[in-house]
């Protein structure tokens, strides 16, 4: 790899900080789909418990909370992914390419899952 010895650490140390947000995002989604699991878990007990038969909890809980998981492993490789080849071309001194669809992307998905689990949740509530 041909490194620039001119480039400013700045930029490097910046690129290392955007990494470690992405990868708080990750964390933070693995989390979120953990309690998401764990919650529909605790839903179903507590119906066996209180011999509820009607409209019982279902799985669901349980396939969104490991699907918001994936989405946060999923965050976590893309951002190391990105940063590796984002360092590699600072190093080499080629121009940055500013892009916006990371972000979207997750924002519009988080904002999907959100909307879904309201769904979820106004429906359990009836």
């Amino acid at each position: 790899m041909d490194e620039n010895p001119n480039i400013d650490p700045r930029v490097i140390l910046a690129a290392e900080r955007t990494l470690l947000a992405w990868i708080r995002t990750g964390l933070a989604l693995m989390g979120f789909g953990f309690v998401v699991a764990r919650f529909g878990v605790f839903l179903r007990e507590l119906a066996a418990t209180t011999h509820a038969t009607t409209g019982g909890p279902s799985s669901g809980g349980a396939v969104i909370g490991v699907a918001v998981v994936a989405v946060g492993v999923v965050v976590n490789a893309w951002a190391s992914f990105r940063h590796v080849q984002m360092t590699k071309r600072l190093m080499r001194g080629e121009p940055f390419e500013a892009t916006q669809r990371g972000p979207i992307t997750v924002g519009v998905a988080t904002a999907v899952g959100g909307a879904i689990l309201i769904a979820i949740l106004a429906g359990a509530l009836r």
